[in-house]
């Protein structure tokens, strides 16, 4: 098939920087509201579109994610008083509705998106009870932006005390005890760059009343975690600077000081770690941290002297697991308190039991299989139970109650609805990359398979976050079609440990996409797949890794999905949140960084007269993360300089953005992305 794409004129910009010679000539297309960047993108989208509903089983593909997505799904249960709040999504549903549980049994639905906005394009962000269970505080936005607004509500009669206050975007909530006042993160107002934690009462006006607490000086890419311990004392408050694995950790006295100005005492400053501290009942403060332990442990301390000799070791580093949750059970029908421990093992998710007071491990939680388990939630006033949600590969995820009690795990809510899941088969495969380091990835496929199968290969690679096996209903339609699925656990990830991550960050992000070739490698030599039949997939900085990958090897991959990606990574820290991720991939203001950045950057990678591999660019227009200019600027080049034959495509879509689609885009995007793979590597769709 011969494509005649829409003309984008190459302009001669060359700049010099730190003594290097850098091209740009697309730069146009930076701009978003020119009359020329529109015309381009809508000509694009005219042409992605008519190629995607040409494709063979296109709308098959469709109907069977939908139908995979018919399992809906449920949350796991958060207590406060005694109410328990918790989301769920019945089959059918566009999205996920949130739900309270009065004393009396008695099931409310409390917030529903959908009754928001008939549109399906408003999403609940966040929400957060207060200790009491009586108000409850909740964020909102539309069409993907995630420019969120905050309001609460009265639980028992549903109605709205105050709200929409703007600029609340990922803000952390902690409420005072008895539901009248909150601590709140919120951007400042105007212009003006910056976050400030700050004290709000409710029903005053925000902007003429609300307290700044903390903040006051500290750089404008300052982010903060903050919790108020159940009886009210303490604020424990954290401050990150873009997303650095480090974070500056204080614990204010309320007591000692008054809520609008707490005694504040430092626990952690300049201090290259990420801790978080919890005071807990029993009056001891809990430090969860990787200070000395890249995996992760967990400490206790007294209030009264919180230096860093004074921490405690309470569950230390496991030389082969990342810690990554814990829980305390302490109540009536126990013979001693009880400290659950979530860990990752390579990839896999586990719960261990432990004495509360020595660390002693005592057992460990049931679980149904070999999967992934998501938080560790228990009774803020103590109790012997705690709930946690699992999944797997063909396992929608369920809520599952342990009781320490008895040491036994039931399920205590199941996916609402059923559906037909395939049979398939799961398996944890390692290999060798570049370096001689083993790098696992887990392999879905066809029950008996036999030879080689048009193959996926996803990707991360970053900011520290596991790929940990789910229930995935693109991955099992694709599996269920005769085509294999690898999810790979490269470093840059968290898999095992922040050792593992910084082994693929800033000056070692070419190891990310080593491993990546490796994986290739090693699903071609292990005869699942054939460089002809072999797709890859990622999105956000997943898409730097399939874009790195299609423009350093274009001859190992057949097919690519780049998926909100970035990819001119000398431009990136002006446009969209770029300039909070210089900590994770350096920046181009430094000399030594931007040599790191030109190594790689996919834009600024690509030659004339290769035959690239076919490639499908999605991105939404409201992507407040990544900017569409960088998919914009590759799609133009590739298109300009490649040598083959295969199609370059640029889907684009409205009122969506970097993550929270309806149920109905969010089948129609999976669908598009296999069904261009499918038709690319040869899997036969019906």
């Amino acid at each position: 098939m011969t494509f005649s794409y829409p003309p984008a004129p190459r302009e001669p910009l060359q700049e010099k920087l730190h003594g290097h010679v850098v091209e740009d000539p697309y730069r146009w297309l930076e701009d978003p509201r020119s009359e020329e960047t529109r015309r381009w993108t809508a000509a694009q989208r005219e042409l992605c579109d008519r190629v995607l509903e040409g494709l063979p089983g296109r709308a098959g593909l469709r109907e069977r994610i939908t139908e995979l997505l018919g399992t809906g799904s449920v949350g796991a249960p958060v207590w406060r008083g005694r109410r328990q709040f918790f989301t769920r999504r019945m089959p059918g549903e566009e999205r996920a509705v949130l739900l309270t549980v009065e004393p009396s049994g008695e099931e409310r639905v409390l917030l529903d998106p959908m009754r928001l906005d008939p549109s399906g394009a408003t999403t609940l962000d966040s929400w957060h009870p207060d200790p009491e269970g009586c108000r409850l505080a909740y964020k909102t936005s539309r069409g993907g932006s995630e420019e969120s607004h905050l309001h609460v509500l009265d639980v028992g009669t549903g109605a709205l005390l105050e709200g929409p206050i703007p600029r609340a975007r990922q803000s952390a909530i902690a409420w005072l005890p008895g539901g009248r006042a909150y601590y709140y993160v919120r951007l400042l107002p105007g212009s003006a760059p910056g976050r400030r934690v700050y004290l709000h009462r409710v029903g005053t006006d925000p902007e003429l009343e609300d307290v700044v607490v903390f903040g006051e000086g500290l750089p404008d890419t300052t982010d903060f975690g903050i919790l108020v311990s159940g009886d009210g004392r303490w604020l424990s408050l954290g401050a990150s600077r873009g997303t650095e694995n480090r974070s500056d950790l204080w614990l204010g006295d309320l007591e000692a000081g008054t809520p609008e100005a707490p005694l504040f005492q430092p626990v952690q400053v300049g201090v290259d770690a990420d801790t978080g501290l919890y005071m807990w009942r029993d009056g001891r403060a809990y430090l969860f941290t990787d200070r000395g332990a890249p995996r992760s442990r967990l400490c206790v301390a007294s209030p009264g002297d919180l230096s860093y000799g004074a921490w405690r070791d309470l569950l230390p580093e496991d030389p082969e697991a990342v810690l990554s949750d814990f829980a305390i059970l302490d109540g009536p029908g126990l013979d001693r308190p009880r400290l659950l421990a979530g860990w990752t093992r390579h990839a896999v998710n586990e719960v261990t039991v432990h004495d509360l007071e020595t660390g002693e491990r005592l057992g460990s939680v049931p679980t149904p299989g070999i999967g992934s388990l998501g938080g560790l939630f228990e009774r803020p006033e103590g109790g012997h139970e705690a709930w946690f949600s699992y999944t797997d590969s063909t396992s929608p995820a369920s809520v599952l109650r342990y009781d320490a009690r008895h040491g036994t795990t039931e399920v205590w809510a199941a996916a609402p609805g059923t559906v037909p899941v395939p049979k398939v088969k799961s398996s944890q495969v390692g290999y060798r990359s570049s370096d001689g380091t083993t790098v696992r990835m887990l392999v879905v496929e066809p029950l008996g398979r036999t030879g080689p199968r048009p193959t996926v290969l996803f990707g991360y690679g970053g900011f520290g976050s596991s790929l940990v096996p789910e229930y995935d209903p693109s991955v099992l339609a694709w599996v269920e079609a005769g085509g294999v699925y690898v999810v790979a656990n490269l470093r840059g990830g968290g898999e095992e440990g922040e050792e593992w991550h910084r082994a693929g960050m800033r000056e070692h992000k070419q190891q990310v996409f080593d491993d990546f070739h490796c994986a290739a490698r090693a699903l071609i030599d292990g005869g699942w797949t054939t460089a002809d039949r072999l797709g890859i997939h990622g999105g956000s900085n997943g898409g730097l890794l399939v874009g790195a990958a299609l423009t350093q090897r274009p001859d190992l991959y057949r097919a690519v999905v780049c998926e909100a990606p970035l990819l001119d990574m000398v431009r990136y820290e002006g446009f969209g949140m770029g300039r909070l991720w210089s900590a994770e991939y350096g920046s181009a203001d430094e000399p030594e960084e931007l040599g790191w950045l030109l190594g790689y950057s996919p834009y600024h990678h690509v030659r004339e007269a290769v035959e690239y591999p076919a490639v499908l660019f999605t991105v939404s227009g409201n992507d407040a993360r990544v900017d569409p200019m960088h998919a914009r600027k590759m799609c133009a080049a590739l298109q300009y300089a490649t040598g083959g034959r295969a199609p370059i495509l640029l889907r684009s879509e409205t009122e969506a953005g970097h993550k929270g689609r309806s149920v109905s885009r969010a089948a129609a995007l999976a669908a598009d992305t296999l069904a261009f793979l499918a038709w690319q590597t040869g899997l036969p769709l019906h």
